[in-house]
């Protein structure tokens, strides 16, 4: 099933990237409906747009997805039920693909929740406490937006139907729009894991990392992104962009300086991914929605490389995830060592790799922007702390002592986990390219000061020596982990957000419901409803049978004798 799924997969890859350039290159969309029943003047009505963005990204969805697939034969071979672990990752792409091309915020739900019920599934594929905590705190978090997006289909009743794209032009005298845009950006903050819900997103990694290295480059975690890429001409109206901005910039910041005091490979990744996703919104709320869209597309590529490097060692090391007991991998797995070390200079934004189109020019668009230098140097700041942990993962992990177990044998003698890394390589090394011809056929031209231009470079080359400072020290009392604690465990713990998830987001809602269904549910509405009624009855039945049951006319001579003392009494 593997093999099949993998070529299906491929071929609708290849064929929907080349109608995608083409309808990129004529500027060219196709808007398909079909009405399922109206209803008091509103139609409920599925509809799918083909344009050259739902194309694009549907294209290399399907391509990371066959490989991921195809990777998976190896990686997930002990598995007993494997059909039914492709069968689960195929749900998730189609519930994907059905969010991707859909204008109508209907079936935009159908893929929304499918993408929340499909990745808890994920989540908690490997049954144990760790995973169950992940699934919960992962389903939960996303129904807030799940809710967000049940109450703007309510809202959207004001305009008799669902497809947004048809009302821009109410935009701006239009209070629901307004609200409507609001709740768009609360589903996406939580589907793209922003501050305040960022804390599902490194738990997540709970799943297996073929699914880990599909969920966090292409699919989940860009949904949100996406759907404020369509949304956008609402964000400049409405002058949501300043939240948005402000938001995205300290997500990137709080994952970036989380990632340099984590020791687990996959969340390390994770943390990673959460940093890029604050770099696509922030990006987005300043108005630049291709710019958003061209790293989103090249940040797959790289990322979903990064995840299989990552599952490849992993699967090597008998399933030890901590960076700690790594070292010199590069002498025993050198196809893998090149491929993680490509992967991390692109996020890093070495030139002319993928990472590299577009994050420099998203620097260079933030430079000649109209913001402050608070935000500037956030953004400075979390370029130079990403190549801090690339620096500091790839110290670990490729360089330093063996600190492996001694009963460890492992190399890159697998055939699929081989391939599908070879395939990411060379998309990783040329897609960045490729798009940005495609994306932007008129080049950008940006004219900067002399030390502006530089700058990423100088930050780059600062944060890589930050990275390698922070690992290479030896170990000793002095250490800034030691003296300085409380602040390590909070920039590590990602400002306390996990606690505040579980305890309060989560803990403290279901805690209230089980309390207030305790005791109107089963309590006062019981006793005055159901099991109320229930006894009443009963003990009416049984008083009129008491009567039955005994001698009836003792009763009656004894209530006529009664009723004729009451007389005597009233007429004396």
């Amino acid at each position: 099933m593997c093999s099949l799924s993998f070529f299906s997969l491929f071929l609708s890859s290849t064929f929907v990237l080349l109608l995608g350039v083409y309808y990129l290159i004529l500027d060219y969309s196709v808007f398909i409906e079909w009405e399922l029943f109206s209803l008091n003047g509103c139609m409920l009505v599925m509809t799918f747009i083909f344009d050259w963005m739902s194309l694009i990204f549907m294209s290399f969805v399907l391509y990371i997805s066959s490989l991921v697939i195809y990777y998976s034969e190896d990686y997930m071979s002990g598995e007993l039920n494997m059909n039914r672990f492709i069968m689960i990752v195929l749900m998730f792409i189609l519930s994907m693909g059905l969010l991707i091309i859909s204008p109508n915020l209907i079936s935009i739900l159908l893929g929304w929740d499918g993408l929340g019920l499909v990745s808890y599934c994920l989540v908690i594929y490997y049954q144990n406490v760790k995973s169950y905590s992940a699934g919960m705190l992962t389903a939960l978090s996303n129904r807030i937006g799940d809710v967000a997006i049940l109450i703007s289909i309510a809202w959207m009743l004001n305009f008799g139907g669902w497809n947004y794209i048809y009302y821009y032009g109410f935009i701006s005298n239009s209070l629901e729009m307004k609200i409507i845009t609001m709740l768009i950006i609360l589903a996406s903050m939580t589907k793209s894991a922003q501050i305040p819900f960022s804390s599902w997103l490194p738990a997540a990694m709970a799943a297996p990392t073929p699914v880990s290295a599909l969920v966090h480059s292409s699919t989940l975690v860009t949904a949100g992104v996406y759907l404020l890429i369509r949304f956008s001409p609402m964000l400049n109206v409405y002058n949501f962009g300043w939240f948005l901005l402000l938001i995205g910039c300290m997500t990137m910041f709080m994952a970036g300086l989380g990632a340099n005091f984590e020791f687990d490979l996959k969340k390390i990744i994770a943390l990673s991914t959460l940093s890029q996703l604050g770099l696509m919104m922030s990006i987005l709320s300043m108005g630049y929605l291709k710019l958003a869209f061209f790293h989103l597309l090249a940040h797959a590529l790289f990322k979903a490389l990064l995840f299989m490097c990552a599952g490849s060692m992993i699967h090597n090391l008998k399933d030890s995830q901590d960076i700690r007991f790594m070292g010199s991998i590069v002498n025993f797995m050198p196809l893998t060592s090149v491929c993680f070390n490509v992967s991390s200079l692109s996020l890093c934004g070495m030139p002319f790799l993928a990472g590299f189109y577009s994050k420099d020019l998203i620097l260079e668009m933030v430079c000649l922007s109209w913001i402050n230098c608070f935000i500037f140097l956030l953004y400075f700041i979390s370029t130079g702390l990403t190549a801090s942990y690339s620096f500091r993962l790839f110290y670990y992990s490729m360089l330093g002592d063996n600190n492996f177990y001694s009963s460890f044998s492992f190399d890159d003698s697998s055939h699929f986990i081989s391939f599908g890394m070879l395939s990411l390589l060379f998309v990783a090394v040329f897609g960045g390219s490729f798009l940005s011809w495609l994306i932007f056929p008129i080049p950008y031209m940006i004219v900067l000061p002399y030390y502006l231009k530089f700058l990423t470079i100088l930050v780059v080359v600062l944060g890589s020596y930050l990275g390698y400072c922070i690992s290479s020290v030896k170990f000793s009392y002095n250490l800034f982990s030691l003296s300085i604690l409380s602040f390590v465990s909070f920039t590590g713990s990602m400002w306390f957000m996990p606690f505040l998830s579980t305890n309060l987001i989560s803990y403290m809602p279901l805690s209230i419901g089980y309390y207030s269904s305790k005791s109107f549910d089963y309590g006062w509405g019981e006793l005055f409803g159901g099991q109320g009624l229930y006894s009443l009855f009963i003990y009416m039945i049984n008083f009129i049978q008491s009567w039955y049951d005994s001698n009836y006319k003792i009763y009656l001579l004894t209530f006529i004798l009664w009723m004729l003392i009451l007389v005597m009494l009233f007429f004396l």
